[in-house]
């Protein structure tokens, strides 16, 4: 059987984990890992899962967690740089720290802040954290997002990232049945690479791809 990726829809798979509830595939062209469309959840039980964060803006903790990719992000963007948090989750707070420091932010998420109005809009810069590897097709939803930038505009991602199958195997993301698309370095150099941006990595979670002016 094929197994068609996701990210760049090469047709060239291995099997590269195997646990008691599910495979993992990783894409010869990408380096993609990820889990078939069978072993996904429904979208009604996807959103049961999200229903158990306990995400807020008054968290410190988790104003740190996002600090991983707020801090780095923050220093490129110009004055007055509009932006979008895409899956901005059941208690958005990264919109909350831009807007803080002059940064305005409209939201959007599939389940919490379904509004697609703001998608025909365009942005200085987009956050979207913890997001890509909930994605099923992550390639037409990044492709989707670069287009919404202006020449010069910032994507900035967090999601852990895939090192090696020995470590992937005891990975506790993996766990997380809502997560089935996982990317590595290779995987991100690829997708910019294919997409004419340019990235580089803050830090072992978080990722910033820049669209050129030209």
């Amino acid at each position: 059987m094929i197994r068609r990726c996701p990210l760049c829809e090469g047709a060239t798979s291995a099997l590269y984990h195997r646990d008691q509830r599910r495979d993992y595939y990783q894409c010869a062209t990408c380096a993609l890992v990820f889990v078939p469309p069978e072993q996904h959840l429904s979208a009604a039980a996807e959103k049961a899962e999200y229903d158990k964060h306990q995400n807020s803006p008054h968290d410190t903790g988790y104003r740190r967690f996002l600090g991983r990719l707020f801090t780095p992000l923050l220093a490129k963007l110009p004055t007055h740089a509009y932006g979008l948090d895409f899956g901005s989750g059941p208690g958005p707070t990264l919109s909350v720290m831009f807007a803080e420091q002059g940064y305005p932010m409209a939201i959007y998420d599939p389940f919490y802040a379904p509004d697609t109005s703001v998608l025909s809009q365009t942005f200085d810069f987009i956050t979207a954290t913890e997001v890509v590897e909930h994605l099923s097709q992550p390639g037409d939803v990044l492709t989707q997002l670069a287009a919404l930038l202006v020449p010069g505009g910032y994507l900035g991602l967090m999601t852990k990232r895939v090192t090696n199958a020995e470590a992937f195997a005891r990975w506790h993301y993996i766990s997380d049945p809502t997560h089935i698309s996982f990317f590595s370095e290779t995987s991100f150099h690829w997708w910019a690479r294919t997409n004419k941006l340019s990235v580089e990595f803050p830090g072992s979670d978080t990722v910033i791809l820049h669209k050129p002016f030209i």
